[in-house]
Order: structure tokens, then C-alpha cells, then sequence
């Protein structure tokens, strides 16, 4: 299949979120209540509702850890009309072939696995997995029509060349005839699929873009007619003398706005479409999107670029040079899923007798639920709940949030003391992971709202948010090197989120490895570590 096919702009888009309001949580170790919205306030006095939505904005914001890749989901397809292909011409030759499909002759079943191969290559050929935005099912089943016909066409002028006997044109008639039958009902399948699933945006990126200029109308109006992108909104650095909406899509805010707004832990990419020309704005712009997790990209109005791109690289038909954020690998992010979910049922199906003694100690020990829930920053600043074992008992309202656990506090019960010290009370987080919402080996995950003496934490380190550029661990890199429990001077805040930026920028299966297999030792040896 050609490359060109999955990531040509009208194709299927890679990446999506949901708008509704998390659930309410518990308190324990360093948890939060939420805070006030950080929303930011319109400059323009009398001006729409912050959360007002534009046209290319979809009923339900999915998650960036929940957006699916066009070209994973095309992969999967491709993969799916092999094995029935592959299962027909099988069954096909099996029954022509009265000593079975291994004892015939080659000149019998080649000619079909050798049409399979065609038909698949020239669905490649044809784009038919590319299933563009606005490509109908009838237009669809027309691409599907033309893999075989150029398929037909190949078969044809092979068994001419070969003389090939009436009786196995007959067979291969039949095998063309229900292969085409059998595709036809897979791809009706596949496009009803991906229909769906760009309604609920788990296909379609969301970007938002700084800058109320031409370059960013000219990205709202091929965005509108190719929907392959969703511009959730706009933001500008000079928002006094910016518009109230460019092209139906509103102006959100300043740039200020756009660092605290809530829609950010469902935006895909950043897109500064200031003219390049502009060098000192881009600078100013750029250092203030410096701490975003998400990444950030400039409009390039020069030059055309070359290869197959993303619809995220491609829009309006102009390259986009990345300025901040990790290159995201989809294949370590697949291996690293499959890592995750192999191990933790590994390890879900050991620690269950455990788990089930902890929750009968906490019900004997003292009154109050088994588990608790804590809000906690995930992946893009994405706000999750997080499960624990209760550990600690209930404390007034107001100390929730702000205080961190220290080594002899006397809100933790007898249970939690021992299951603490062994972290054994953070075992119901192998939930969390099995959902795709945390890894088993990331940055810890930290409060929203969590403070460093009388200073949120995230505003000691200009680098804080770089750490939520993957998802947050059971353990990680910080945690095999000392950096454990409460960060609550500015100086171990540091050395956390400089240790969390190495693990992503070195992130690999052997090094996951590693951690997992150093976090038992540090822990059982670590006595000094309030956790």
C-alpha cells in the first residue's frame, strides 16, 4: 500500500476528546481539590461566552491519549481484508484440490494467492485506504471497483501469457467473484466505521492557532471544506485589534489565555500562523508556549516542503516547522501500550490475593471506603482520577490540596503507615493503566493544585508541564533515583521534573525494564522517604 494513501492531508486524520465534567475524588497523600476554571477572561468587554464554539468544533472533546491514528486504524483494515482474503483463496484451493492445498501442484494454487496479492496491492495503489473526509460510500466502492479492476486486469494477462486451462479460469472466476463480494462487504464496514468514528473525533486532530491573521483564515477555510482538522479556537498575542471570530471559529483569548485554557488537554498541536517574517513576535509568542506539553508548530508561508505528510503537516497546502513538543513515535507508543497492558494483567492477576487482604485490613483498621480517588494531571494536562488504597483518614476541607504528607503525620491510619511504606497502597493503579489513562513506568502523577510550601509546584520549574508529554507511571525514572513522596522545597521540585524530562526523552522497553525491575529494591530499601 502506498505511504502517499495514509498520509496525504484528505486522508484519514490521526488523533480526539470529551467535554464532560470529571467525577469528584477523594484526599490522600498530595491530592486536590479542584481549583477555580482556567478559563481566562475575553479582553473584548461584551463579548461572546469563553467556551463558545465554532463550526469545525465537535459535540464531544476526546482526549489526545484516546485519538486514534488514521494509519493505525488503516493497518488494522488492510490487515483484516488479507486474513479473509487470504482465508477464501485457502477454502478455494482446498476444495479444487482433492489432495488438499500442501500436496498440490504449484501451477494450482499459485495463480490465486498470486491474484490475493494483486487485489491488496492495488487496493494500496488505488488509495482505498484513504478514506477522505468527504469521500462517499458509493465513491469509496468506486476506488474499491478500480484495485479490481487493475487486480482482473494483471490475472488476465498473466494466464494469457501462461495459456492457463479453462477449468482453473472457471475456478479463478469464481474466487474473483466472491472475493469481490467478500471486499466490498468489509470496506462498506470499514467506511460505516470510520464515519462513526470522526463524528465522535477520535479520528479528526484538534489544533488551535495563535495568531489572527491571513495565514489563519486560510487554514479555518480548507479545514471547513476538507474536514480532515477541527480548529477549536483561536489566539491572539495582540488581542486588542484581533476579531471576535475568523471564518465562523472564535478568538478565544491572548496567548495567556491559551497556557490555562481547558480545552488545551484535548488540543493536538499549536499552530503559530504569524508571517515568518516576523521573527522577534514568533520568538516572543514561541518562549510564551515554551511550558505547553502539547505540541507546537509554526506555519511556514515560504517554501513548499516535500514527501508525504500528515493533515496536521500539510494544512492549507503549507509545511509546518515543529517549535516545541515531543516527535511522537507510533511505534514505541504502540509497543509501549502493548508493554503496559501484557504486564499489568501479569501483574493484576499476582498482586489480587494481596489486594483483597489490604482492602480487609483497611475495613477492620478504621471506618471509612476501601478506596479513594484523586484528581491528578495526565497525559497533555489531561485531568484523570486516579485509584489508591485509603491509607489516611478524613481531614477538614481546607487542608485538602495544600498540605503534603510528611514523614510522621498523624492522618495516616496503622494500614496506611505499612501500605505507604511499601507503596502497596498504590496497587489499584494498575485500573488506571489497564484504561490506557496512566503506564507502568512514567512521571509520577502530580495534583493540578499540588503546592511547594505557599507556591504551586508548577510554577517553580518554567519546564513543569514538559513532563505530562507522556502519560504518568506506577513508577519511573525519578523514583529509582531518590526522587520519591513529596517534592516540598523548590529544589527537589526541580530535580523531579528534570529527572521526569529524561525518562521522556530517553524512554525505551529496556529502560522500562530496568525501572520496573529497580523499583522493588529502592523501595524496600528506602526508610526515609515519606510517601
Amino acid at each position: 500500500m502506498s505511504t502517499a494513501a495514509l498520509n496525504s492531508p484528505r486522508d484519514i486524520s490521526a488523533l480526539g476528546q470529551d467535554d464532560s465534567a470529571s467525577p469528584g475524588f477523594g484526599r490522600d497523600k498530595t491530592s486536590a481539590a479542584p481549583g477555580p476554571s482556567n478559563d481566562s477572561p475575553m479582553a473584548k468587554p461584551g463579548s461572546a461566552p469563553r467556551d463558545r464554539r465554532g463550526p469545525l468544533r465537535p459535540k464531544a472533546l476526546v482526549s489526545t491519549r484516546s485519538r486514534l491514528r488514521g494509519d493505525s486504524v488503516a493497518q488494522v483494515f488492510r490487515a483484516a481484508d488479507i486474513a479473509g482474503l487470504a482465508a477464501l483463496t485457502w477454502a478455494l484451493c482446498d476444495r479444487a484440490n482433492p489432495m488438499g492445498v500442501w500436496m498440490s501442484p504449484v501451477g494450482a494454487v499459485a495463480p490465486f494467492f498470486a491474484g490475493a496479492v494483486l487485489l491488496i496491492y492495488g487496493l494500496g495503489a488505488t488509495h482505498a485506504y484513504g478514506f477522505r473526509a468527504r469521500e462517499s460510500l458509493i465513491q469509496h466502492l468506486i476506488t474499491v471497483t478500480g484495485a479490481f479492476a487493475i487486480t482482473g486486469a494483471a490475472l488476465l494477462a498473466i494466464l494469457g501469457i501462461a495459456r492457463a486451462p479453462d477449468f482453473l479460469l472457471q475456478d479463478l472466476a469464481e474466487w474473483f467473484g466472491v472475493g469481490m463480494a467478500i471486499t466490498y462487504g468489509l470496506h462498506i464496514a470499514w467506511w460505516l466505521t470510520v464515519r462513526g468514528l470522526r463524528r465522535s473525533g477520535r479520528l479528526t486532530p484538534n489544533i488551535v492557532i495563535v495568531g489572527a491573521t491571513r495565514n489563519a483564515e486560510r487554514i479555518i477555510k480548507n479545514a471547513l471544506e476538507r474536514r480532515d482538522v477541527a480548529v477549536l479556537g483561536v489566539f491572539d498575542d495582540r488581542r486588542g485589534r484581533a476579531p471576535e471570530q475568523i471564518a465562523g471559529v472564535p478568538v478565544l483569548g491572548d496567548t495567556s489565555d491559551l497556557v490555562g485554557h481547558r480545552i488545551m488537554p484535548f488540543v493536538d498541536r499549536v499552530v503559530i500562523t504569524v508571517t515568518s517574517s516576523a521573527q522577534a513576535r514568533i520568538r516572543t509568542i514561541a518562549a510564551q508556549l515554551h511550558g505547553l506539553p502539547n505540541d507546537v508548530t509554526l506555519l511556514m508561508d515560504i517554501g513548499e516542503g516535500g514527501g508525504p505528510q500528515s493533515a496536521l503537516s500539510r494544512m492549507a497546502d503549507m509545511p509546518l516547522a515543529q517549535l516545541a513538543g515531543r516527535r511522537q513515535d507510533p511505534d514505541r507508543a504502540s509497543a509501549k501500550r502493548l508493554q503496559d497492558l501484557v504486564f499489568s494483567l501479569l501483574g493484576l492477576i499476582v498482586a489480587a490475593p494481596i489486594m483483597a487482604l489490604i482492602a480487609l485490613a483497611i475495613r477492620l483498621d478504621s471506618s471509612g471506603p476501601i478506596f479513594f480517588r484523586q484528581h491528578r494531571q495526565g497525559f497533555n494536562n489531561e485531568d484523570i482520577i486516579v485509584w489508591k488504597f485509603r491509607s489516611m483518614s478524613h481531614a477538614p476541607a481546607e487542608d485538602r490540596g495544600v498540605r503534603q504528607v510528611s514523614y510522621d503525620d498523624d492522618r495516616i491510619t496503622r494500614v496506611g503507615r505499612f501500605i505507604r511504606r511499601t507503596s502497596l497502597d498504590e496497587l489499584p493503579q494498575i485500573w488506571n493503566v489497564l484504561k490506557g489513562e496512566m503506564s507502568l513506568v512514567g512521571p509520577r502523577p502530580h495534583s493540578p493544585t499540588m503546592k511547594t510550601g505557599a507556591v504551586e509546584s508548577s510554577r517553580l520549574v518554567a519546564e513543569y508541564a514538559h513532563r505530562h508529554r507522556m502519560k504518568p507511571g506506577l513508577t519511573g525514572w525519578a523514583a529509582v533515583n531518590g526522587s520519591r513522596g513529596p517534592v516540598d522545597t523548590p529544589e527537589s521540585v526541580r530535580r523531579r521534573v528534570a529527572l521526569d524530562i529524561e525518562y521522556v526523552e530517553r524512554q525505551s522497553f529496556w529502560l522500562d525494564l530496568y525501572i520496573m525491575l529497580m523499583t522493588l529494591p529502592c523501595l524496600i530499601g528506602d526508610r526515609q522517604v515519606a510517601r
